[in-house]
């Protein structure tokens, strides 16, 4: 796609950061509220039987990631115009998704700030490695880093890892803040757990819980992987790394069937979430389509996104992505 400069772009977008007070509230009543009426119907369908309570806990998952969406929106302060409308809904949805509001703020911002940059990976990112890195790295690193990128870990363990365990502790670099809203968001769960296994039993309400974090973890670490890990993503060092082509160019636009982009809030449309994360998740198609500049991004199919799995190392010669078996090829042709 052409060069595009940040003084090109940001009177494309400008009109699509505006929140809607009206879609918002919608947005609310069809997620949310849907979210707790489906944990209703598995209550009463556990009176029936277990086979309809969790094909219930897996469209509640489903649910649940469009809730992490909202949740995602009020951290960057887009989903409302109220700094504090956000920050509230912020924190009930962070509840909702076990995930400490302020603290994955932080975390988050730094992520955008630094997606794509070589000097600056650690963040609010997938661990990646160069080629070189990964050739000089020890035995047990290498060990750790093919079981950490294996799609069965990453896409069924580390979620429920990540919601359960790591999001109960805080980070060592946050600040009072951000600490707090971990200690919060973990006494607000442990009242919602007590609550629901007095109404559900321990038991049932653990297998449901469990269920609908593994199902809305999965989607959303596909999601999040497919759409900085992908062919043709963007890696830069030091001077010669830019905001705007790390938007438009390590973000995928990932093109999903009308229902998929439903239950994941348009979040399909990563590169103009980067180029201005200050735009709703309910207007991002529209400022997709508003210019052609944007329509130049490639869109990237559900199955290349299932591909990109195979991706494992960044080649810095090349400036591109490359799988484990394409560096025991090249190590091979060496030897040759």
């Amino acid at each position: 796609m052409p060069e595009m400069q940040t003084e090109t772009w940001k009177p494309l977008v400008a009109e699509y950061q505006r929140p809607n007070a009206a879609r918002a509230a919608w947005q609310v009543v069809n997620t949310i509220g849907l979210y707790v009426v489906l944990w209703v119907a598995m209550a009463l369908a556990l009176q029936v039987s277990w086979w309809l309570a969790i094909p219930l806990a897996i469209l509640a998952g489903a649910v649940l990631v469009r809730v992490f969406i909202i949740f995602h929106d009020c951290g960057h302060g887009s989903f409302f115009a109220s700094r504090t409308a956000n920050n509230w809904l912020g924190f009930v949805t962070g509840v909702l998704t076990f995930t400490p509001y302020a603290q994955w703020r932080w975390q988050h911002a730094v992520h955008h700030g630094t997606t794509g940059n070589l000097d600056r990976r650690g963040v609010g990112d997938v661990w990646t490695l160069t080629v070189s890195e990964y050739r000089q790295a020890p035995w047990w690193k290498r060990v750790a880093y093919r079981v950490t990128r294996n799609p069965i870990l990453l896409l069924g363990i580390a979620p429920l890892l990540m919601f359960l365990f790591e999001n109960r502790l805080p980070s060592s670099q946050v600040g009072s803040k951000e600490r707090r809203s971990v200690w919060w968001t973990n006494l607000c769960l442990v009242g919602m757990a007590f609550g629901m296994s007095v109404l559900l039993g321990f038991l049932p309400y653990l297998i449901l819980q469990l269920t609908v974090l593994a199902v809305a973890g999965g989607i959303g670490v596909w999601l999040f992987y497919s759409q900085h890990q992908f062919e043709g993503a963007y890696w830069q060092r030091g001077d010669d790394w830019s905001y705007t082509d790390a938007a438009l160019k390590g973000s995928a636009f990932l093109k999903l069937p009308r229902v998929l982009q439903w239950f994941t809030g348009n979040i399909g449309y990563h590169h103009i979430h980067h180029l201005s994360s200050r735009i709703p998740n309910y207007n991002l198609q529209a400022c997709h389509e508003s210019n052609a500049l944007f329509e130049t991004v490639a869109p990237m199919t559900v199955f290349q996104s299932i591909r990109a799995f195979g991706l494992k190392l960044w080649d810095e010669a090349n400036g591109r992505l490359v799988s484990f078996r394409h560096l025991r090829r090249s190590r091979r042709r060496k030897c040759a």
